[in-house]
Formats: structure tokens, sequence, C-alpha cells
């Protein structure tokens, strides 16, 4: 099993591990990880590890298929002598993309605030993010919207983490937002993403990937176009503006 370094902190950029298995594919995997895997429409990240002199570059990291744990797979950016099993490696985040994604989630998660409506999918990029809702129709203003948005991001909400049981979901299924995605269960308990606090909490959702501590650090960001994806679907693009 890789432990997820990233979900204890979002912010770590390198840390020491050893490599426990190869996959069949080339695949290093390490028994602890700050490399985000593939999922949940955020892509893996990238970046490098190091041992006993040598290098090898990590184009993405993804989950182990048919693995039921948090197994994950650094994926080599080009064919490479692999560190052997046992090897003690240093691993390092391309950390600009890494905060990249971290900004574009939890926008997309004010996104989902300031149009409450179900989302039926979702994905995140380094420059901009989109989140399809159960929407008939495209928003009326969405120059109003971009401005209720960027009013969200700079009251400086605070965005934390908590977890939930199993059981405590299924009696609190509204808290999930994504029709597409359900949260993932089975493990005794789910990961919840808060913005906010006791005084006033905006957002509480399910969610497994990496975000800001406080939403001031998204940046400004603008509403992209709106496309329709169906006869109840709309997708709404978002772009950070630097």
């Amino acid at each position: 099993m890789t432990h997820p370094l990233f979900l204890d902190d979002a912010y770590m950029r390198d840390a020491d591990a050893t490599v426990i298995e190869h996959t069949p594919e080339g695949g290093v995997v390490l028994d602890r990880s700050i490399f985000y895997p593939t999922g949940g429409g955020q892509p893996g990240d990238s970046g490098m590890i190091q041992w006993d002199g040598q290098r090898l570059p990590i184009a993405t990291c993804v989950k182990i298929k048919d693995r039921s744990d948090t197994t994950s797979a650094l994926v080599p950016a080009e064919p490479a002598p692999l560190p052997p099993v046992g090897a003690k490696v240093s691993q390092s985040l391309d950390w600009e993309r890494r905060h990249a994604h971290m900004r574009v989630h939890t926008a997309l998660h004010l996104l989902s605030v300031v149009i409450p409506l179900p989302v039926s999918g979702g994905s995140i990029s380094a420059t901009k993010g989109r989140l399809d809702f159960d929407m008939p129709e495209a928003p009326d203003d969405k120059e109003a919207l971009e401005r209720s948005l960027n009013a969200l991001i700079e009251l400086d909400y605070v965005v934390s983490e908590g977890w939930i049981s199993d059981e405590e979901l299924r009696a609190n299924m509204d808290l999930v937002k994504t029709m597409s995605v359900q949260p993932p269960m089975g493990a005794g308990r789910v990961r919840l993403v808060r913005i906010g606090d006791e005084t006033r909490q905006i957002d509480l959702q399910p969610c497994g990937g990496t975000h800001v501590a406080r939403t001031s650090e998204i940046g400004r960001v603008r509403l992209g176009k709106v496309e329709k994806k169906g006869k109840q679907n709309r997708r709404v693009y978002l772009h950070l503006d630097s």
C-alpha cells in the first residue's frame, strides 16, 4: 500500500520513500508518495525521483487497477532504468503544475457554490477547469456569476478537510454534488473538503483532491464559454487569470 502524503499535506513538495514494487507496465510503486494519482477529474502529478546519483523524470501518477487500497504507481516520462525494489529514493514534485491544479480545483468547488445545481462531470488542468451542470438553459448573466465567484475568492475563506464515515455519508447524500462519480466508499470513511468555518461555511463536499489553504490563493478567475452538452447539460469553463 502507498501512504498518500498529499492528503497529509498538499504543500509537501519533497519527501523520501522506499520502492516496494514495480508494475508490469514499468511503473514505480513507493511506500509513501507526494504524487497525486489521476482521479476525480484532477491529473496525476509529475516530477522527479532520485536515488544513488540517478534520476528518473515522472510523467504522471496513476492508481493501480483492481487495487482497493491507496496504492499508486509513478509513470516514467521516458524509458530508463528503474530504482530497484528496496531502494531509498527522494521524490520531488513539479510544484508549479501541482499548485495550479490546487487553485483550479478549489475554484471549481466555488463555481458549484455560485451555480448551485447538480454536477455531472468535470476536469482540471494547470490553466483552466470545467464543470458540467444539470442545467437545461445557459446562465442568463455569466458576468454576474463571474463577479460572485471572484468575490468569494477575495473573501479569503479557509479551506480545510475532515472525515465522515460511510454510514454518515449514506445518511447525508445531499453532500454529494457530483452525479456521475460517487465518493469512494468501502474503506470505512470518506474525506470531506470544507470552505469556510463555523462562522460561515459556504461549501462542504466529499473530495479526494488537493486544494489551496485559503481561497485568496486562487487568484482572479474568469468564466469562459458555456457549451451545450445535451438537453439537460451545460459545460461551464473556468480560467485562471494569472
